[in-house]
C-alpha cells in the first residue's frame, strides 16, 4: 500500500468540504423558510448565495490539483445539520427557535472555517498559490458570516427568544 501524503490528505479534505457545502446548499433555503425573523430569514438567503459560490471555488481548486470534483461523505457535517433538523422540528412556532436555528448555524459556520483553515494551510505548504486565493476567499466570507450571525443572535434573536408567548 503506498505511503499515504499531504497531498493525499488534502485531496481527501476537500472531497469531504464540497460534500459538506452541497449539503449545506439544501438545507439553507429550509432553515430561511423556518426562520421567524426577517434578519435571520435574510441571513440564511444571503448565505446560500455565497455557498453557491463556495462550490464553484471549490470545483476550481479540484481543477487546479486536476482532480475532478468529487464529494465524499462527511458524518460530522450531516450530524450537525441534523441537530438544525431537530430544531426545527421541536421547537416550531417557540419564541426559541431562532436562537436554536441561529445556533446551529453557527455550529456549520465554525465547522466550515475550520476546513477551509486547514485546507489554506495545506494549500500553502504544498505550494499551490491560486488555490490558497481561493480558500483564503471564502475563508474570509465564512468568519464574516459568522461574525454577522453572533451580532443577530446578541442584538435581537436572544433576547426574543426570552419572551413568553401569548396565550
Amino acid at each position: 500500500m503506498a505511503e499515504k501524503t499531504l497531498e493525499d490528505l488534502f485531496y481527501e479534505t476537500l472531497k469531504d468540504i464540497y460534500y459538506a457545502e452541497r449539503k449545506i446548499l439544501k438545507a439553507l433555503p429550509k432553515m430561511a423558510r423556518g426562520a421567524q425573523d426577517q434578519k435571520l430569514k435574510q441571513a440564511f438567503e444571503q448565505h446560500r448565495d455565497e455557498t453557491e459560490g463556495q462550490v464553484e471555488r471549490l470545483q476550481q481548486v479540484f481543477e487546479l490539483i486536476g482532480k475532478r470534483p468529487r464529494a465524499k461523505t462527511c458524518p460530522a457535517i450531516d450530524g450537525i445539520l441534523e441537530e438544525g433538523e431537530e430544531i426545527l422540528e421541536e421547537f416550531k412556532g417557540a419564541p426559541a427557535l431562532d436562537a436554536g436555528l441561529l445556533a446551529a448555524a453557527q455550529a456549520v459556520e465554525h465547522y466550515e472555517i475550520s476546513r477551509y483553515g486547514t485546507l489554506r494551510t495545506w494549500a500553502s505548504q504544498l505550494g499551490l498559490k491560486e488555490a490558497v486565493t481561493l480558500l483564503d476567499q471564502t475563508l474570509a466570507e465564512e468568519s464574516k458570516t459568522d461574525e454577522s450571525l453572533t451580532k443577530l443572535a446578541e442584538t435581537a434573536v436572544n433576547t426574543a427568544a426570552q419572551k413568553k408567548k401569548a396565550a
